[in-house]
């Protein structure tokens, strides 16, 4: 600061002393001094500058919240009781954002709504591959599998390929999918949410902390839904072989959680994200954190905020 003072000073004393380059030298040399000592004066006493805000969103460090609060890194969290809608803790909750792969969820309503056989063999064809991002999948094309199955594959271990064969399996294709995507989250008083695809790979879906407490709310309401997300691992026969898929989200299989919903996402754009309904001190709480970066920092974040929880912690609302 007193650097940046001292420069501002001597540029300033410049300016004058071209402005005024007409004035005799001895007037010139006492309006200097008597400038520099203005200056000198005005430099002890400038209050000091305050640091620039920080931005709403991407901001990883811990959140600068009341004693007692959880200390979370993710970008926007909000945790809620399910039963009273009570708010027991949020960070930028209205940041609209990239949501990743928690777009299944919504995915996953649409193909139930629907009411389609749930057996149904559907194949998994070069329609599917992921060609925006590249990403891999262990069901290759010419796959066939019931409906169900692929439902269990998108929810429990994300499977892109299998969201879009779901998708494009419903009457009128992919594009009337997504259109029905976008009509449920209306349908649901989601106001910051928007879909353009069924997997999150694209990161024009977007909503808030706020919309994805109501959304995970919603998807609780579906059976196949919380087993499916919930189920720690499953094996399911490919091509002859038989193939072990596991959950994406670590905690499905810690005991110390008590977890009916879950969702995991994540693409560059979104960071890492996680929701969950889990039972925690006796009552249902949704648990949504978006916007995480390194790859433990939301599994730590939800244990931080298990933790307050059930240490009965008063409600509180940081920024």
């Amino acid at each position: 600061m007193g650097k940046l003072l001292r420069s501002a000073a001597l540029a300033a004393a410049a300016i004058m002393a071209m402005a005024f380059s007409t004035i005799p030298a001895a007037q010139a040399a006492k309006e200097s001094r008597a400038s520099a000592k203005k200056h000198q004066s005005a430099r002890k006493k400038a209050p000091a500058r305050k640091p620039a805000a920080r931005p709403a969103v991407r901001r990883h460090r811990p959140s600068q919240a009341a004693a007692g609060d959880p200390m979370v890194r993710s970008a926007s969290v909000l945790v809620a009781d399910q039963s009273s809608g009570e708010v027991l803790f949020e960070k930028n909750p209205d940041a609209v954002l990239p949501i990743a792969s928690i777009t299944k969820l919504m995915t996953a309503m649409v193909v139930l709504d629907a009411g389609l056989d749930s057996r149904e063999p559907l194949a998994v064809t070069e329609e599917d591959v992921d060609t925006l991002r590249g990403s891999g999948s262990r069901l290759a094309v010419g796959t066939v599998l019931p409906r169900a199955e692929l439902l269990r594959l998108a929810l429990m271990s994300s499977e892109n390929r299998a969201a879009h064969a779901l998708s494009r399996h419903y009457p009128g294709g992919t594009a009337a999918f997504v259109a029905a995507m976008n009509r449920k989250a209306a349908a649901i008083g989601l106001t910051d949410t928007r879909f353009s695809d069924p997997t999150g790979l694209a990161a024009s879906n977007v909503s808030s902390a706020r919309d994805l407490v109501e959304m995970v709310g919603a998807a609780a309401r579906y059976p196949a839904v919380r087993e499916f997300t919930t189920t720690a691992s499953y094996t399911v026969e490919l091509n002859g072989r038989v193939r072990e898929f596991r959950n994406t989200n670590v905690l499905v299989r810690n005991s110390d959680w008590e977890i009916r919903v879950s969702k995991t996402g994540y693409i560059n754009e979104a960071g890492r994200c996680l929701v969950m309904l889990a039972q925690l001190a006796g009552r249902p709480v949704i648990i949504v954190l978006l916007d995480s970066w390194g790859k433990f920092t939301r599994i730590g974040d939800a244990n931080r905020i298990r933790r307050w929880v059930e240490n009965a912690q008063p409600a509180s609302r940081a920024g």
